[in-house]
């Protein structure tokens, strides 16, 4: 998979399935490029400030990332706190469309 960051968020390109999928938020271009770094996708929501209320179109954007095979349920054991990234991962989308 290969990002490309773009003004509006990111071009997505999967090499195997060939698939293209945009990132329509600076911020879920945020989420998914320190996805790995957390020990789940909700500390990761949480760390790039995603506010409550937007919470479900993120989840439910990561979800369409993971049926598309963009993203992987992680395979082996998340980072321990002490490895954590610190602070927000960016500023926060007023919207989200993924």
């Amino acid at each position: 998979m290969a990002l490309r960051p773009e003004p509006f968020g990111a071009l997505v390109y999967h090499f195997g399935n060939r698939k293209l999928s945009f990132l329509k938020s600076t911020t879920l271009v945020a989420v998914v490029e320190t996805l790995a770094e957390h020990p789940s996708a909700d500390a990761t929501l949480a760390a790039c400030g995603v506010p409550d209320a937007q919470l479900p179109a993120y989840r439910r954007a990561l979800a369409d990332l993971a049926r598309s095979q963009m993203i992987e349920r992680r395979t082996s054991p998340p980072p321990a706190a002490r490895e954590l990234a610190a602070g927000p991962c960016g500023e926060a989308d007023p919207e989200v469309h993924p």
